[in-house]
């Protein structure tokens, strides 16, 4: 039987370290870059090969040309929206430049690989379309993090029509799970946890009405493996390769934390602070393009998820 080779970029990072689980659990033989910036060595998979670099390195490239992989699932990314506010010259850097180092390494060996691509859902289209989001709509980023994303689909789309290359973009939702970091980019569902876990209040930006749609991370990591067993896709418009992954579900955070607070049987005050610049108001995005062409849907209901996560932190 022919071993199928697989790398996981950002693979000891919260959703990272999960597909490179499910990988692994498919039979396939991984191997993990990140540079540990914000990933944990002990969340990498014991049967997985670990290099120690920095998606903008040399020595990433040299991964990427002499590692024979089949299949290239790029996670590691500068994450988080409000540092790509406060900088956004290190965020294009790091997502947009780091993500070109790996695609010209990968376009240099010559070899047939998949490129799947963690892009985003929830930041890339931007208020100025009414949710929930097809792929096809007008993408207008609130933030540079956004830009940044959609940059790096444009170019995986410049790749595919001229150089041949073999890419699927996966534009998340709001993820969450066990592993997130609640102090790292820190998705909100993480910060609550947390907060509910050692009492103390929860911090709420403006008035709480706003929205976004929340996707497990075991859910994430199988669409991962649909990714890579799709057939070849036409090098049309970025859109053609490009698959929404989110529940179609709108929360808005107030809503949230009292689902958590229920969920959990314990109560904690809600603060208010002021709104953050760069954040959307509304995001929810269409799955059934996903549904259709991927065979992917979640299955985790937000409730189960938000309880099994906060046993995760409960635990620690």
């Amino acid at each position: 039987m022919t071993i199928r080779r697989a790398l996981v970029t950002g693979g000891a990072g919260f959703i990272g370290s999960h597909v490179a689980d499910a990988l692994v659990a498919e039979g396939w033989a991984v191997t993990v870059l990140d540079d540990l910036s914000s990933g944990k060595r002990e969340q990498v998979p014991s049967a997985a090969t670990f290099v120690h670099a920095d998606i903008r390195s040399p020595e990433a490239a040299a991964c990427v040309r002499d590692g024979g992989f089949d299949l290239i699932c790029h996670l590691a990314a500068q994450m988080d929206v409000r540092k790509s506010v406060a900088d956004p010259g290190f965020d294009a850097d790091v997502n947009i430049k780091g993500s070109l180092n790996l695609i010209e390494a990968m376009r240099a060996t010559g070899r047939r690989t998949r490129f799947v691509f963690a892009s985003t859902g929830g930041a890339v289209y931007g208020d100025l379309v009414t949710p929930p989001n097809l792929e096809t709509f007008e993408k207008n980023p609130d933030s540079p993090y956004g830009i940044a994303k959609y940059a790096v689909e444009l170019y995986l789309g410049y790749y595919a029509r001229i150089h041949g290359l073999d890419y699927v973009a996966l534009r998340f939702a709001n993820v969450y799970g066990p592993r997130q970091d609640p102090h790292g980019e820190a998705g909100v569902v993480a910060i609550f946890c947390q907060r509910v876990k050692a009492g103390t209040p929860l911090t709420v930006f403006g008035d709480g009405g706003q929205t976004r749609d929340y996707v497990y991370v075991g859910d994430v990591a199988q669409a991962h493996l649909r990714a890579a067993a799709l057939p070849p896709l036409p090098a049309g418009t970025v859109d053609v390769r490009a698959f929404n992954l989110g529940t179609q579900v709108e929360t808005s955070v107030l809503e949230l934390a009292s689902a958590l607070m229920r969920g959990t049987g314990r109560a904690v005050p809600v603060e208010h602070a002021p709104p953050r610049a760069g954040e959307q108001r509304r995001s929810v995005v269409s799955i059934e393009k996903a549904r259709a062409d991927l065979g992917w849907s979640p299955t985790m209901p937000l409730d189960e998820g938000l309880r099994r996560t906060f046993d995760w932190f409960n635990a620690r």
